[in-house]
Parts: structure tokens; C-alpha cells; sequence
């Protein structure tokens, strides 16, 4: 099949275009307002952009009703900070506890029964119980046109100040252990999966071939 995304005429019953491009990694970020109100919410549109330094990202749409920024991106622009969390198998319910709020006067965090841990380089909290943190400072925001408001999306890109990890999460031979954590992704439609299989081939990153040790 083929189609042109602007007349979006592809025939299908769902647009297949977010189920191309999979797995998506969750960012679920944590943001404060100017007031103090924490904000808790998952974001599908994120990655990591660069390592040295290290640059993340995450595009968040309007709100359908009006076309407004959603909190986190207006929490970003006021305060510049905000915390990634990562998101495992055994907070999937939580995480989708937090995408369902939109009152901006709500915590999420608590709402979902979950607790904050503190930071250290930045205001907004980070999630008790997730095994990856990310301290970020804001870079830049780009808005993307959308073909109608609700369509139009920010692109926030943060600086990552600092980083924690639990050390329960790590290996004896100091790598995550990802098929213990379970790290969770979005798919298309409604649909997720969560990472339980590893496989390893012959490449090397510009990061690697920094790092000592014996090259294969």
C-alpha cells in the first residue's frame, strides 16, 4: 500500500502511522509549576539525543478541547526543569494512572499512589519505585504546525544534569539488567510490550570505541 500523509489516505480502519515506528520508549516525566504543583505524565514521542553532553527529548501535544499546551510543557516553560523516569512492568498501571488526569490543579503522583524522592539538581521529584532517573535542564522548545490544534505539538529538548540508578538494577558486571527491570514501551494504537528477550551483534558505538578494554 501507499499513501500521502496529507490526505491521510491510506484506507484503514486505524492510521498505521505510530505503529510504524516501534517501540517507542515512555517518557514519564516529572514537572512542577511555578505554584508547586507536581505534575506527573507519560510521553510516548521521547528518546535519548546525544551522550557528550547528554541531550533528551519529548514532543507533547495540545489539549483537543482548545488547543493549549499541555501542563508539563507549560510547568517546563516556566520553571526549565523536569525528571524522567523510567518505566517498568510493575508500575505499567500507575503510568497509566497519570495519563488520564488532565486537571492541573491534581498532583498525579499522589493521585496514583505513588511517592516522590527528592532531587538534587532540580526542583520537580522523581518517582519512587522506577530504577532510572534523569535531572534535566531545559535546552530548547520547538513548535511543530499541526493541521489542526489539537494536532500541534511542542518538542522539548533538555540538558541531562545528572543521572540515578538503582543499584538493584545493575549487574555484577555493571550493566543494567534490563530483562529484570522490564522496561515498558508503546506500540501503535492502544497497544504496549515490555522488553523480555536480549540479543547481542557485532557493533560498536563512537562511545565504546572510547571506552578501554579489548576490542572484538
Amino acid at each position: 500500500m501507499y499513501y500521502e500523509t496529507s490526505k491521510n489516505d491510506h484506507g484503514l480502519r486505524y492510521n498505521p502511522l505510530k505503529a510504524c515506528v516501534v517501540p517507542r520508549p515512555i517518557g514519564w516525566l516529572t514537572t512542577m509549576s511555578a505554584a508547586g504543583v507536581v505534575n506527573l505524565a507519560p510521553f510516548s514521542f521521547f528518546n535519548l539525543l546525544s551522550y557528550d553532553p547528554p541531550f533528551v527529548m519529548f514532543s507533547s501535544g495540545t489539549h483537543e478541547t482548545d488547543g493549549d499546551k499541555k501542563d508539563s510543557v507549560v510547568n517546563v516553560e516556566e520553571t526549565g526543569e523536569f525528571v524522567y523516569n523510567m518505566v517498568t512492568w510493575a508500575q505499567r498501571e500507575q503510568m497509566s494512572q497519570t495519563a488520564l488526569i488532565i486537571d492541573r490543579h491534581i498532583d498525579e503522583m499522589a493521585a496514583a499512589g505513588l511517592e516522590p524522592l527528592p532531587s538534587r539538581m532540580v526542583k520537580p521529584p522523581r518517582v519512587k519505585g522506577s530504577p532510572v532517573h534523569f535531572e534535566c535542564r531545559l535546552h530548547q522548545i520547538i513548535e511543530l504546525p499541526g493541521n489542526k490544534p489539537a494536532a500541534k505539538h511542542h518538542l522539548v529538548i533538555g540538558h541531562i544534569l545528572a543521572v540515578h540508578i538503582d543499584d538493584d538494577a545493575l549487574t555484577p558486571d555493571g550493566r543494567l539488567d534490563i530483562l529484570k527491570l522490564r522496561p515498558i514501551a508503546r506500540l501503535g494504537y492502544m497497544d504496549y510490550t515490555s522488553v523480555d528477550s536480549v540479543f547481542q551483534m557485532e557493533k560498536r558505538t563512537p562511545e565504546e570505541n572510547l571506552a578501554p578494554g579489548p576490542r572484538k
